[in-house]
């Protein structure tokens, strides 16, 4: 390995979220191409560089840095170098110059020493001498605190994530408790302050290091869905990651809650709920707030049986006005939802869901109420808005989202709404399509905007996958039957000819389903080998459904229940993507993984970024809107890769584009084939189920019903008529830990 010495020239390029970066170095009295990770790192500034001569393919003979540490400028040609650079707020070349002229080859020394003697200088108070003064200390400082936490493989940005946060302070944070780290700074959970723990030395049994283990088995469990755990299988899961006895973990619980860490709460039979703080608050201000909108519609409000009769009649009317018929069930919702500050609405597909819905928004309008419609998805609102004719909003766009994260970074959601309790939605109703969706946090978030004497109406089906989120929020408010609720059970003639509908009834309810392709829109082949179920997947996305639907290639839908596996999203997809989207000379590749990206491909964003920039452009190439988040579940295409700015542009359904760095590829994924749980809330024209084998778990009731309601025209089966049997009969769902119902109860009765 080779040593440069020199002092950088120019910053070509650099990456603020990794510090990767491209530099010219002098050295020697020679300029030369160094790249490498250069976070901290300034023009001017002098350094010292461990590393490998490489020769590019286009750039030439180049200088890739391993390692390296700054090093005091020389002599005073250095130190001008380095002030005048833009280094140092406030200094430019000129007092750069005068400052050098005035101390020569003393003036680093006199600025860290005697910074007072900077005023001597013409130009410079007394104020801006401690101001570059503090400037260079401060540099200095993050440079050391970076160089102390790189010796714990803590990376660049991390690191200062960490000085940020606590400063020089950052020393005895590592020393004692390294697993403060985890709850204090975004990007540092358990495993990697465990990690550096182990590195200083702190032992596995250490009080600090059990609390926080405890913590995190908690936060971990909201990935699948849980908002508390059961004391007996909280020890368990902390045990097993620990690697420690329950006699040693358990003693902390209570300390935690001493600590306002956690919440303990004891159910009727005794068992000891554990919740995370965040998690807790989440659920009883919920339920405080459902109570709020409750009671601003008490007693007062509920119609006589003349009212109701006077009501129902100019139901009659509006019904004949807009052609709509509603059955006995359908004019009861539509009488609660306008009888009731809070009213839910549920039933499976074709049971005129969409109807009542209608009706519920015309006769508010009639009323001359203002409404505004929203759905947890992109997809979900675009379908709202086509069956209502009423624009339909995301969640976080009616709440008008702010990118910037919360003051609290480190809660659960970490963003911040515009809408909320001090600047509520204006408004007379809501109405909430696919409730199903919405986690706890949302929720809450959802409420806080909600002003008592708004009427608040949600939409859903109970029997769809619960939110990829903590909670079950759904189908907890209709357990508690504390709100007005109408599940609608009638399959309409209509929907009733549609075998999709009719089967996905048949599948809820535990029933065989005709699998003899006599259907029109219900197909199943009988496959059990899986490079034949690979021949007719494309057989059919590429020739025989886009007529069939009149749909698109892209439009057509694989939905699988895994992620692992020959029939998995990972396998299938670098699949189709090889026969739906094939290479071609035009099309440009970037690496990613163990696969790679080509323009052209449909990819799925795969994780929330509130804080990810989207716009909308004309046909022009104008920007016409912009704004900020993209979520978990947003489908769109490659439109553009940029090898030169290291750049992919998607393209999203609704023509958001949004712009993404290389580093920031993790966040989308190819979607040719996405998992059912990914599906929720989407439509699409044709969907295609490979179903062989699987994990028992993965292969049940709920997962099959969920994929088969995501069709609109067709649904084709590809796999094993046993599986598909299986599925029906295996009702057992991973059960959610939730205790929404429990704190809408205690609400209730400390009222």
């Amino acid at each position: 390995m080779e040593v440069l010495k020199g002092f950088v020239e120019h910053i070509i390029f650099k990456n603020p979220d990794n510090g990767y970066g491209v530099i010219t170095l002098t050295a020697g009295g020679a300029e030369l191409t160094c790249t490498g990770i250069f976070l901290q790192l300034d023009e001017g500034e002098c350094i010292e560089a461990e590393g490998t001569y490489v020769e590019h393919a286009v750039y030439g003979k180049q200088f890739k840095v391993e390692r390296f540490h700054i090093v005091p400028p020389e002599d005073a040609v250095a130190v001008e170098r380095y002030l005048g650079s833009g280094a140092i707020k406030g200094v430019g070349a000129a007092l750069a110059a005068r400052i050098v002229r005035r101390f020569g080859d003393e003036t680093f020394r006199v600025i860290e020493e005697e910074p007072h003697r900077l005023a001597e200088v013409k130009g410079i108070s007394a104020k801006k001498a401690r101001e570059i003064a503090e400037q260079v200390e401060e540099k200095k400082d993050i440079r050391e605190a970076m160089i102390f936490l790189q010796q714990y493989g803590i990376s660049n940005t991390l690191s200062l994530k960490i000085y940020k946060q606590y400063g020089m302070g950052l020393y005895n944070i590592m020393k004692e408790n390294p697993y403060k780290l985890a709850e204090d700074v975004t990007g540092i959970g358990f495993r990697i302050a465990d990690d550096i723990a182990s590195k200083i030395g702190i032992h596995t049994d250490s009080d600090f290091r059990i609390r926080s283990g405890i913590l995190y088995t908690l936060n971990q469990s909201g990935s699948e869905g849980h908002v508390y755990l059961p004391e007996a299988l909280l020890l368990e899961k902390a045990t097993e990651m620990l690697e420690l006895s329950q006699q040693q973990i358990a003693p902390q619980i209570p300390n935690l809650a001493i600590d306002k860490k956690i919440v303990i709460k004891e159910t009727e039979s005794g068992e000891k709920c554990i919740y995370s703080m965040t998690a807790y608050y989440a659920e009883l201000n919920c339920a405080r707030m459902l109570f709020e909108l409750q009671r601003a519609f008490g007693e007062a409000d509920v119609l006589t049986d003349e009212q109701r009769g006077k009501l129902e009649q100019k139901l009659r009317i509006l019904e004949d006005a807009n052609q709509m018929e509603l059955d006995t069930l359908q004019r009861k919702a539509v009488l609660e939802a306008i009888e009731n500050g809070i009213f839910i609405l549920s039933g499976g597909p074709g049971t005129g869901k969409t109807t009542t819905i209608n009706m519920i928004i015309r006769y508010f309008e009639e009323e001359g109420l203002d409404i505004f419609l929203a759905a947890p998805t992109g997809r979900a609102a675009k379908r709202m808005t086509e069956a209502t004719g009423f624009e339909a909003k995301t969640i976080h766009r009616l709440l008008e989202l702010n990118g910037a994260v919360s003051d609290d970074e480190k809660s659960a959601s970490g963003v911040h709404f515009e809408r909320n309790e001090l600047n509520p939605l204006e408004t007379d109703v809501i109405i909430i399509d696919e409730m199903s969706m919405v986690d706890i946090y949302l929720f809450q978030s959802l409420l806080k905007a909600v002003a008592p004497g708004t009427r608040l109406i949600m939409v859903g089906d109970r029997n769809q996958l619960p939110s990829v989120g903590p909670g079950q929020v759904l189908k907890d408010l209709m357990e508690s039957k504390v709100f007005a609720c109408v599940v609608l059970s009638k399959i309409f003639r209509q929907a009733g000819e549609s075998d999709i509908v009719v089967n996905a009834h048949r599948i809820n309810e535990g029933k065989e389903i005709a699998l003899d392709n006599k259907s029109r829109d219900f197909f199943f082949l009988e496959r059990d080998n899986i490079n034949v179920i690979y021949k007719h997947m494309i057989l059919l996305i590429t020739q025989k459904l886009p007529k069939y639907v009149n749909a698109g290639i892209f439009d057509i839908q694989v939905l699988t229940p895994m992620r692992k596996g020959g029939l998995g999203v990972e396998t299938l997809n670098k699949i189709l993507q090889q026969y739906l989207n094939p290479p071609a000379e035009e099309k440009i590749e970037i690496p990613h993984g163990d696969g790679f990206f080509r323009m052209g491909d449909k990819v799925m964003q795969i994780k929330n970024n509130y804080q990810l920039e989207w716009e909308i452009v004309s046909k022009y190439g104008i920007a016409i809107d912009g704004g900020q988040g993209v979520f978990n579940g947003d489908v769109g295409i490659i439109k553009d890769i940029n090898e030169t700015a290291k750049t992919v542009v998607v393209e999203y359904d609704d023509l958001r584009r949004v712009t993404y760095p290389v580093t920031g590829l993790d966040e989308i994924e190819l979607a040719y084939a996405i998992t059912i749980h990914k599906s929720q809330g989407s439509e699409y024209p044709a969907v295609i189920m490979p179903l062989l084998t699987g994990p028992r778990m993965l292969l049940n009731r709920n997962l099959l019903y969920t994929g088969v309601t995501r069709a609109k025209n067709c649904v084709t089966i590809l796999g094993s008529r046993n599986t598909v049997m299986q599925m029906i009969a295996n009702e057992n769902e991973q059960r959610r830990y939730t205790g929404l119902k429990d704190r809408i109860f205690e609400i209730m009765e400390n009222k």
